[in-house]
């Protein structure tokens, strides 16, 4: 076995940050590592980015897909909040536009896909259910992103159905929370009862094995002091609530 000690500010790190009005983003993160997707004017965490553009790939969409939003920097999500309300009112910005610092956008781990057909809207692009948006839904689960606010899930996520916001949550969560039909929300309160001492949640994702417990933050000062077997693959996801997901590859 080997331990890793992890931070407060480790637990705020990861693909499986939980972003939203309960749970705002922290005043000191911000995403270490942001590249152009696709060389465009639009930023992304570095692994989000590429693992979209492998799906842009694999899809064939060539230009029928554009980024309309990615990451945003805090005054930016301000500046778009105060503009929806001038424009749009109190209820349509509630419902489609984040708080700022409860915007997962400030995390590059999300991007608000168009179908490229004028005009496009930036609060609410055209993503239809069939054609090349269609596809790329098919395939999003196998690179690890979800349809974030998804019908139905509006008392949970506070958020309005929104089919063109994609979130990258990495495999094999983004294949559990498709077999659950989990939003991010409920997925991780479902983890939260695989404890570190367990029982852990054990499931075959694409022929893989996966092993996933979900660690409290019981210290006083926040950290997590975890104990990993010494041979296996592993990755650590902080929550922005109050702990982190630890996934073993077996």
């Amino acid at each position: 076995m080997k331990t890793l000690l992890l931070t407060r500010s480790d637990l705020n790190r990861g693909s499986l940050l939980l972003v939203n009005a309960r749970h705002p983003l922290p005043e000191s993160v911000a995403p270490e590592r942001l590249t152009p997707f696709f060389g465009s004017g639009v930023l992304l965490e570095r692994r989000t980015a590429l693992v979209l553009e492998n799906l842009f790939t694999a899809i064939g969409c060539g230009a029928s897909l554009i980024p309309v939003s990615g990451y945003r920097t805090l005054a930016e999500q301000k500046q778009i909040y105060a503009s929806s309300l001038a424009e749009n009112g109190e209820e349509f910005t509630r419902k489609y536009v984040a708080l700022p610092d409860c915007s997962e956008h400030q995390t590059g781990l999300a991007i608000d896909l168009a179908l490229n057909r004028e005009p496009i809207d930036f609060i609410r692009p055209s993503f239809p259910e069939d054609g090349i948006c269609g596809l790329f839904r098919e395939k999003m689960i196998s690179y690890g992103f979800i349809e974030r606010y998804p019908e139905g899930k509006e008392d949970i996520t506070g958020i309005a159905a929104e089919p063109w916001h994609f979130r990258y949550v990495g495999l094999p969560h983004a294949a559990i929370m498709k077999l659950h039909g989990f939003c991010l929300e409920e997925y991780l309160d479902y983890l939260s009862h695989f404890p570190a001492e367990g029982p852990h949640l054990e499931i075959t994702i694409q022929n893989k094995s996966f092993e996933i417990f979900y660690q409290k933050a019981e210290a006083s000062d926040g950290s997590v002091l975890l104990s990993l077997p010494s041979t296996l693959p592993f990755q650590v996801s902080g929550t922005n609530t109050d702990g982190c997901v630890v996934t073993l590859w077996r």
